[in-house]
């Protein structure tokens, strides 16, 4: 490995200790309260998450036509949908969706830090901020891919989509087969943030 991307092996809990000795000092001189870090972590993991995200997919595998309207002006097909309040708000500015079709599969990446739709996909895994990840899905999407259980074959294209404060990307996974019968909600169920990631795929239960 690259001596850039050496991290300590305890860097879960280096970092969680030095983001709650961060938290005390702002909290201290007055900046925040106790209860500001938990009322943003509240709202991201039960108003703006992957529960979002899913309903968005399940409505393109359904209506090919909002599947459509979905990829050429994402936020304005979102806006269509019955969602809370605030989705092209913090952290989904400029959303924009990648729709994975027969032949091509979409992986999306941020190699400049860990940008990230939190609106449809919630809080981003720590793996996907690890610079390791950042860069080698750039270099070698299939074998990072294939690390995660997920081996693409050779006939099949892997586009590489890179976020940014600018444009954060999702993916729109293909719609299972043999789920035709499924209700929307049943089809909800599916979705997973991994599969908006594009390092899965969504499966039949």
């Amino acid at each position: 490995m690259d001596d850039r991307f050496e991290y300590r092996n305890d860097r879960e809990a280096y970092s969680a200790a030095r983001v709650r000795a961060l938290e005390a000092l702002l909290i201290k001189k007055g900046i925040i309260t106790d209860k500001t870090v938990d009322t943003v972590l509240e709202f991201f993991q039960t108003k703006m998450g992957p529960f979002n995200g899913a309903k968005i997919v399940a409505r393109a595998w359904l209506d090919p036509t909002f599947k459509a309207r979905l990829v050429a002006d994402t936020p304005k097909a979102i806006a269509e949908l019955a969602l809370p309040a605030g989705m092209a708000g913090a952290e989904g500015e400029h959303m924009r969706a990648a729709a994975n079709e027969p032949g091509v599969h979409n992986l999306i990446i941020c190699t400049l830090c860990s940008c990230y739709p939190w609106p449809v996909l919630g809080l981003p895994p720590y793996w996907y901020k690890d610079p390791t990840f950042r860069s080698r899905a750039a270099r070698e999407p299939r074998a990072v891919l294939k690390e995660f259980g997920l081996d693409i074959p050779q006939s099949i294209e892997v586009k590489v989509w890179d976020s940014s404060a600018q444009i954060r990307w999702f993916v729109v996974p293909e719609r299972p087969a043999g789920t035709e019968g499924l209700s929307e909600a049943q089809l909800e169920a599916l979705v997973t943030p991994e599969s908006m990631m594009g390092v899965a795929i969504a499966k039949a239960a």
